[in-house]
């Protein structure tokens, strides 16, 4: 097959036709396969840049849905399947991406950590975030231990919450509040009774 014409679509990504036939491609993959207009490829060798556009596309896709926000490869393989890619794509896209470290579960798990204790959540809500967003289990508890120490950040929340009203109806709402946030029932207890209010 010959390269009849070579059409640039943008910065990075160009339009190779065969004839009838047009395949879209990377600037990469061009260089890679040495293409320019008249140049012969056989059969075999079509099929092999066919293929490498495809794959560079992809990644270029999953790089470019990344530059957004950071997510879990659980996220990432939703995405890319919804935009129309098969799960044999987008796992490879993965796994190109954890390979060069662009996507990492354990370093966005503790990203997550930090994200909802600053913002006043509890290990319990943490942890509903990393089943909703398909962290793997075995890295829970290593983001959550360089989490800092909760109680401090759940006093100062339960001193803000409760605005010195230290009523048994004003504590119970506010716990059920804080419950709703992440914070264990002990957790809660501890530092209600810190306040020096008893709590059942």
């Amino acid at each position: 097959m010959t390269v009849s014409a070579i059409r640039k679509l943008s910065s990075e990504r160009y339009i190779v036709c065969f004839g009838e036939q047009e395949i879209k491609t990377t600037a990469n993959v061009i260089a890679q396969f040495r293409l320019y207009e008249g140049r012969e490829l056989s059969e075999e060798s079509l099929e092999e840049f066919s293929g490498e556009s495809a794959r560079a596309l992809s990644r270029e896709h999953a790089l470019e849905i990344l530059s957004r926000r950071q997510m879990s490869e659980r996220e990432l393989r939703k995405k890319l399947t919804e935009k129309g890619y098969d799960e044999a794509t987008a796992l490879y896209c993965c796994n190109w991406l954890t390979e060069r470290h662009f996507l990492d579960d354990s370093e966005y798990a503790k990203l997550l950590v930090r994200h909802y204790i600053s913002k006043g959540y509890g290990a319990g809500r943490i942890r509903s975030e990393f089943v909703r967003r398909g962290i793997s289990k075995d890295l829970w508890e290593e983001a959550l231990d360089e989490a800092p120490d909760e109680s401090e950040k759940l006093s100062d929340l339960l001193q803000k919450k409760l605005k010195g009203d230290l009523s048994k109806e004003n504590i119970r709402k506010v716990s059920n509040s804080l419950f709703r946030r992440g914070f264990s029932w002990d957790e809660i207890r501890s530092a209600v009774n810190a306040l020096g209010s008893d709590v059942d």
